[in-house]
């Protein structure tokens, strides 16, 4: 098992007439996933609303805040538990086999086109064996074809736009890698967390994005951009693509101060609790109907 004791910190200055605000930064419950203890502080005296989406476990939080400084603090204690499964072993699932909770996971959507990229998918991977090792042969073929660049991209780049620019962040190598599943009828989703294991010359730990893919009977971590180890992603929140799952959607007159993240690894040999690496097993932390309520 995997324990990860995570913080996040955002502030903001906030002009004179409020802003509200929508956050997706609380760790999801599944039954892979287990928060054993989760603590959350607001500078401003509001209330918070709190939803969790009982179709992704998704929880966001809701506040008006009035003007001046905003400091948002949340910190959990997060066990992970990994089905681990022999990649050789996945297969793909034909569309009239797929639980319909997952039909939406292979159509476009806003970020990915999908639907712009059937010859390129077809021409690349339509010949590779299917399952696991055909979504591991796009993962490589994204992360070979797409440089990693700091404030290369915004928040209008799509899929199409970075396999033109070649350059993007792992949000831009997860929008390519997940239109490109798409285009083969693999179903493929958004997933959100924190990037534990990157490589500091990358700059301070931040938020992730990766993919997770449906085969067999759950969802397989995949990491396109090759800069976070997947054992120690701990689910945010998962969607069609970045849009559904932002860590904060702001409305209103807002300057933004680079968020503070830390995931550390908590080590106990007693308690069999392991530090994050990587792996050549399939790793997954959510299979279809394994959402648990908050």
């Amino acid at each position: 098992m995997v324990r990860l004791d995570l913080q996040v910190e955002l502030n903001y200055e906030i002009d004179q007439y409020g802003a509200d605000f929508v956050f997706n930064i609380h760790a999801a419950h599944t039954r892979s996933q287990v928060i054993s203890a989760e603590n959350l502080s607001i500078s401003q005296p509001v209330v918070p609303e709190m939803h969790t989406d009982p179709a992704t476990g998704n929880r966001y939080m809701r506040l008006r805040a009035g003007p001046g400084s905003l400091k948002v603090a949340y910190s959990a204690t997060v066990d992970l538990t990994h089905h681990r499964a022999d990649p050789s072993q996945l297969a793909e699932v034909p569309i009239s086999r797929l639980p319909l909770e997952v039909i939406s996971y292979i159509y476009p959507s806003r970020y990915c086109q999908s639907d712009r990229l059937l010859k390129l998918a077809n021409n690349e991977f339509g010949q590779v064996r299917w399952g696991h090792s055909r979504v591991q042969t796009i993962r490589d073929w994204v992360n070979r074809h797409v440089a990693f660049t700091s404030n290369s991209s915004n928040f209008n780049t799509s899929a199409v736009d970075t396999l033109i620019e070649q350059v993007g962040v792992c949000r831009d190598f997860t929008h390519l890698m997940i239109a490109l599943c798409r285009a083969l009828n693999i179903p493929a989703r958004f997933a959100t967390g924190t990037d534990y294991g990157a490589n500091p010359v990358l700059g301070p730990p931040d938020f992730h994005a990766y993919v997770e893919a449906f085969l067999g009977d759950r969802w397989y971590i995949f990491d396109p951009s090759g800069t976070a180890i997947p054992m120690g992603l701990v689910r945010f929140g998962t969607g069609r693509d970045a849009a559904d799952v932002a860590f904060a959607t702001i409305f209103g007159g807002v300057r933004p101060q680079a968020p503070v993240i830390r995931a550390t690894a908590v080590e106990d040999a007693s308690l069999e609790l392991v530090r994050p690496h990587h792996c050549s097993d399939a790793l997954s932390t959510d299979s279809v109907a394994e959402v648990a309520t908050a």
